[in-house]
């Protein structure tokens, strides 16, 4: 089999062309995924997910040996990832209930917790609290409030700083700059240290930042760290994610080392020497590790050739949200072609996977991999036109296991209370009748 090299550098570290079985992840034949779970499928790469961990991991405890790694849940909000997480001894941020609940059923320690969120309910808190999280990142005055209403203890805390650093991203990522909806401005900063610090059941810690997502280059982090020495000294620093991933030929984003590097080299010129340091990897830590798994339902010939597959921004809305770039191949004819536009099978024009991306010869039924998905494709998840949200599975040593099932009508009308005897109820997509029976 004729074999592009450059397609594979995106998909997860030890993913190969078989030349019988087509393009593999974690030793699994992606042909074989689809043949077993159906498609659209969210495929993850297990031991590539704990070696990028592990990564992570190392680096940090090199260059800070007082450090944690917690990983940024919300770019992949799944059980199993949580439990690996908790397996490998890293932190978990949560932004919200279900990711609380998630971490929590996946056996994290509430020590390891740090809650997140720029509107957190009475509700969220208090299941926090008594989950025992670790620290909690006030955004506000009235998350001062709140805790101080809900702590019966003494509850270590962050506050978040917007230090005025506008990263080069998309704008709906960017969260450090002026006008961003995170976090307090440097002028108020000092009054809400003042607030935290006149109560008797908050400790401050120290200070939290996050400058945004998809950030290529590693200066906006060191601003960020200048920016927060100027607050006075702390006993912890949390420098949030924000890493990019490799999404397309052209991206070049930092390697995790000299993303920690640069943040830890600056943590020596500009803070004490004492402190603990934290960072939150979500993107950069997950997206490689995730592939999507589509197939081809019709080829359309005319000014253009338009691939439509049965996925599209129900599994992945990086790109109608953002404008995001993905590559894609073909699972049996891995690499090169002539360019085509790779659309979804729902009611939007911008539901396109990717335009301008080489494929070849695509037909009706072949199977269609895009690489670099295992960031916020699963997390914003959506059933628009109807459509069933898709599985996980998890490959490693040459073994699949689905770690979420498809999503059936079942489940898709589970919240309806309006007629719960209506005949669709005993509708049966084809390969469900198995667990009908069951």
């Amino acid at each position: 089999m004729e074999l592009n090299p450059e397609i594979l550098d995106l998909f997860p570290e030890g993913s190969t062309v078989d030349t019988d079985r087509g393009l593999m992840v974690g030793g699994v034949a992606l042909s074989a995924v689809a043949d077993r779970f159906g498609t659209p499928a969210y495929v993850v790469d297990e031991a590539g997910l704990r070696a990028r961990t592990a990564r992570f991991q190392r680096a940090l405890s090199t260059c800070w040996p007082r450090s944690q790694v917690v990983f940024a849940s919300k770019s992949f909000p799944c059980v199993a990832v949580y439990r690996l997480m908790a397996e490998a001894g890293v932190g978990v941020d949560v932004a919200g209930l279900g990711e609380l609940a998630a971490a929590l059923r996946a056996g994290v320690d509430g020590k390891d917790l740090v809650l997140h969120g720029n509107a957190k309910t009475t509700t969220e808190i208090e299941m926090a609290i008594a989950a025992g999280v670790g620290l909690v990142v006030i955004d506000n005055f009235d998350d001062i409030e709140r805790l101080e209403r809900t702590v019966t203890g003494r509850q270590d805390v962050l506050v978040r700083v917007l230090p005025e650093v506008r990263a080069n991203t998309y704008a709906a990522v960017a969260t450090g700059q002026k006008g961003s909806k995170f976090g307090f401005s440097l002028d108020q900063v000092p009054r809400a240290i003042e607030r935290i610090r006149a109560g008797s059941k908050l400790r401050l810690a120290g200070l939290h930042t996050h400058i945004g997502s998809q950030i290529l280059d590693v200066e906006p982090f060191t601003a960020a760290v200048r920016a927060l020495a100027d607050l006075g000294e702390f006993d912890t620093y949390d420098f949030g994610g924000g890493l990019g991933a490799r999404y397309t030929y052209t991206d070049q984003p930092p390697e995790p080392e000299e993303w920690i590097g640069a943040i830890t080299d600056a943590a020596r010129r500009y803070l004490p020497a004492s402190a603990r340091l934290l960072i939150e990897p979500g993107r950069s830590l997950v997206a490689r590790s995730g592939v999507s798994l589509y197939r081809v339902v019709n080829v359309k010939h005319g000014d253009r050739v338009t691939v439509a597959v049965d996925g599209g921004m129900g599994d992945n809305l990086e790109v109608a949200l953002y404008g995001q770039r993905f590559e894609a191949t073909l699972v049996d004819r891995v690499g090169g072609g002539d360019e085509v536009d790779l659309v979804g099978r729902h009611c939007e024009s911008g539901d396109r996977i990717s335009s301008g991306v080489p494929l070849r010869s695509p037909h009706t039924d072949d199977l269609v991999a895009v690489p670099v998905t295992g960031a916020y494709c699963y997390t914003m998840a959506n059933n628009y036109n109807g459509a069933l949200k898709a599985p996980v599975v998890f490959c490693a040593d040459g073994e699949a296991r689905e770690v979420v099932r498809r999503e059936t009508l079942t489940d898709f009308f589970a919240r309806d209370t309006s007629a719960p005897d209506s005949p669709t109820d005993d509708v049966t997509l084809p390969g469900q009748q198995q667990e009908k029976d069951q």
